[in-house]
């Protein structure tokens, strides 16, 4: 009965450290995403000259999830919720988006950031804040693909190393 439950808890210690590397592989991809749905955005505002919640609705079929998601849900609130506050909005569906995704804290004020200037200026300052936000998710993503590199296979074998490791103390 011990070794079972010994096997049990080496199971999911290994699970945890396998999670942990999976979203330090994740979040280069998600950050990407962002990036690209950014230029997209940047795209149908400048050259297409469509309104936000059309420019959401294509950039939301251009990109896959988690990012398709966000994109999709903001267009649908835009357009279900006449009168609304963007930035409330945007808010809420940024936090939606943190919960689903691997981003982290810092990606999350830098979309909050980029949220509060959105729709505020004329095409030329909009264009400039999208280029700056592209450029702060640069500097992240630089630093999620170290974090991937550095700590992704350490995560797995400590999973697996702490497991074991516990049950040689309990037993």
């Amino acid at each position: 009965m011990k070794w079972i439950g010994a096997l049990l808890f080496i199971g999911t210690t290994t699970l945890i450290g396998f999670e942990f590397s999976r979203k330090l592989n994740a979040r280069p991809k998600h950050i990407r995403q962002l990036k690209n749905a950014l230029q997209i955005l940047e795209a149908e505002i400048l050259y297409s000259q469509l309104t936000l919640q059309d420019a959401f609705q294509t950039i939301a079929k251009q990109i896959p999830d988690p990012a398709r998601s966000f994109f999709h849900r903001l267009s649908r609130t835009l357009v279900n919720e006449k009168g609304v506050d963007l930035y409330n909005v945007w808010d809420n569906q940024v936090n939606k988006l943190l919960k689903e995704s691997a981003l982290g804290t810092n990606e999350e004020e830098i979309l909050k950031q980029f949220g509060r200037t959105l729709g505020q200026h004329d095409f030329e300052q909009q264009k400039k804040h999208i280029h700056l936000t592209i450029k702060h998710l640069d500097r992240e993503l630089e630093e999620a693909r170290d974090n991937q590199y550095k700590y992704s296979k350490m995560a797995k074998s400590l999973g697996l190393l702490c497991g074991i490791f516990i049950v040689l103390l309990l037993i």
